[in-house]
């Protein structure tokens, strides 16, 4: 059958309204003004496409992107630049991001030619057990867990920003917080994506009279338009500009961090009785990031790079491409091309669940996992005919038997889903891909007082109990163990320079959207914003299968369902508005030695992409 190109595929999801032209970058692409001669809270263009030279910026936000081309203009860096996106995303996504949190950190070294990556998750307090979340023998509920100091882990998000300015950096944590700590200032525009998010969210932020002071108004979420400054955020930049990284894990800002966390600051009289967490001055002076080996995978001749334990998503991705490799996707009709990608996540997540952790507290098969002998006797259980049953046997990467599991199937336990993800490239040619969270849309809702950013509850992503009592989980808490995450930063290189990045929020769908956009663009003919726009469908071994309405209601899902798939619209939420999955971003170095950035062009909004110089005429 002849392939389907990106512009017939392009074309059937504009008739299906799932994207409009402005996929194909039809919308202005107007150089940003420079930030510092913006009249106060006015957000720079945004728009989900750029191409053009001397390096590019894309994330789901236009002052945190402005941000990192404002750092590239004045001689930064692609961790310069990163690193400055990531701080002005603590201040207008900082329900997703911010100094409360952790992440993943991987990048591209020009000089080097090789990939680095930092894990920067948080972590579990010294005094954390494997009973972290059990009462009497009970776990205890979720909404009990996720709004409370017990929650909340060691942050790593600003020792990630020290480790990479170290490391690789050009400019001073003063040069690179500047953009950020200006926006704090000034204020970010509510949009309706932000609305929407603290609508969901105001019954917890008015359990903390600092949170309830920052984001709402009247007890209400603020209107669309509002401005919201940040003042203490601001002086937190101030001081960490002024001291370094280090001072948020030492001193003035560690004491404030622990008592929020210890006896969370809930508003006299309230009914919420938030529980107290565990976390010490001594965990977050103890708190390291870790410099790891990236995952490695050859697919169609390129090498695919991502973040290893903790991280789950660069050894899931990587089994997944291992598992399709032999099959030639882009041959195939559209409805089997989806099959073979829905049957090989499903492989991939059984494995997931039942091998990968933090890979000090246990032995973690990544190379293993990675293997394509192993790939092999997985790849063999998918048939093109009929669909594997949910939860799937595991396979055992260290004796793998063809089309064999090992044990149980077991489900992975709730992993929340809203995190952001920015890349940037540089006029050198090196680039960054980098995932950051505080897990659930608002963290634990606890902000520390005077302090100005909101504090994660990262520690919910491990299992509260064995999923299964007979099955090993590799994923129980354990003191100063980091939870298992999907966070999935990716970078693709060919013949050893990059090609694309790609990478995603959206907790256990990160894995399947940056694996179906990278297929979608190396196998399926799309370009990089076509493939970012395009429906999604999330296979996270369950019975059913999360699909957007651009399949759900296509004639593809008849097709599916006679070979034996149940879909399912993904469920709407706060986060998952219009029962979106993922929200990508990502770019590509064009052949002509021009960068592409692109973004989400509806999904949370739209994203923001931007280059430094714009091509003549485009």
């Amino acid at each position: 059958m002849v392939p389907i190109t990106g512009a017939t595929v392009l074309r059937g999801l504009i008739a299906l309204g799932v994207v409009t032209t402005t996929v194909l970058g039809a919308a202005p692409q107007t150089t940003p003004v420079a930030a510092a001669s913006r009249p106060a809270a006015q957000a720079p263009p945004k728009t989900p496409v750029a191409t053009g030279y001397g390096g590019a910026v894309a994330s789901v936000d236009a002052d945190a992107t402005a941000a990192g081309i404002e750092i590239l203009r004045h001689g930064g860096n692609a961790v310069d630049a990163a690193v400055a996106t990531a701080a002005a995303l603590g201040v207008s996504e900082p329900y997703a991001a911010g100094l409360g949190g952790g992440g993943y950190f991987v990048y591209y070294n020009a000089k080097d030619r090789k990939v680095h990556t930092i894990d920067g998750r948080e972590s579990a307090p010294g005094r954390a057990d494997r009973n972290l979340f059990v009462k009497n023998g009970k776990p205890l509920g979720y909404d009990e867990a996720i709004t409370s100091g017990l929650g909340v882990g060691t942050p790593g998000t600003p020792a990630t920003w020290a480790t990479a300015l170290r490391t690789w950096g050009s400019r001073s944590p003063a040069q690179v917080l500047r953009p950020a700590r200006r926006l704090a200032e000034r204020g970010f525009t509510v949009d309706d994506t932000f609305r929407r998010m603290t609508v969901a969210n105001v019954k917890r932020f008015a359990y903390f009279p600092d949170t309830a002071k920052l984001y709402l108004r009247g007890g209400k979420a603020p209107a669309i338009g509002t401005v919201i400054k940040n003042p203490d955020l601001a002086a937190t930049y101030a001081e960490l500009a002024r001291e370094g990284f280090g001072a948020f894990y030492r001193g003035a800002i560690a004491r404030d961090l622990v008592k929020a966390v210890r006896k969370p600051p809930t508003a006299p009289g309230s009914s919420w009785h938030a529980r107290p967490g565990l976390l010490t001055t001594a965990d977050l002076g103890a708190y390291r990031t870790r410099r790891q080996a990236s995952t490695h995978v050859r697919y169609r001749g390129l090498d695919v790079y991502g973040m290893a334990p903790s991280a789950a998503g660069g050894v899931a991705v990587g089994e997944a491409l291992n598992v399709l490799r032999p099959t030639e996707l882009s041959t195939l009709g559209q409805a089997q091309y989806l099959h073979r990608y829905i049957e090989a996540s499903r492989v991939a997540f059984a494995d997931r669940t039942r091998w990968i952790g933090d890979p000090l507290y246990g032995r973690v098969p990544t190379a293993g996992l990675l293997s394509r002998r192993y790939a092999a006797s997985r790849a063999c259980l998918i048939k093109k005919d009929r669909v594997l049953r949910s939860p799937l046997a595991p396979g055992d990467p260290a004796h793998p038997k063809p089309c064999a599991g090992t044990g149980a199937g077991t489900r992975a336990a709730r992993e929340g889903n809203n995190t952001t993800h920015l890349t940037v490239a540089d006029k050198w040619g090196n680039v960054v891909a980098y995932t950051l969270s505080i897990e659930q849309a608002g963290g634990s809702g606890i902000t520390v007082p005077h302090r100005g950013f909101l504090l994660n509850n990262t520690l919910t992503d491990f299992s509260f109990v064995p999923v299964d009592p007979a099955v090993h989980d590799p994923n129980l808490p354990g003191p100063r163990k980091r939870p298992r995450s999907s966070m999935a930063p990716t970078i693709v290189l060919k013949n050893g320079r990059p090609d694309f990045t790609i990478g995603s929020p959206g907790g256990p769908t990160i894995i399947t959207t940056v694996l179906q956009v990278l297929i979608e663009h190396v196998d399926r003919g799309l370009t990089l914003p076509e493939a970012i726009a395009a429906p999604r469908a999330s296979q996270r071994d369950s019975a059913t299968t999360d699909v957007e309405p651009g399949l759900y209601d296509s004639p593809l899902r008849a097709q599916l369902e006679a070979i034996g798939h149940r879909l399912v619209l993904n469920p709407e939420s706060y986060f998952t508005l219009n029962r979106e999955i993922g929200a990508a971003v990502g770019i590509q170095r064009l052949r002509d030695g021009r960068w592409l950035a692109a973004a989400e062009p509806v999904r949370l909004g739209g994203g923001s992409a931007m280059v430094v110089r714009r091509s003549a005429g485009r």
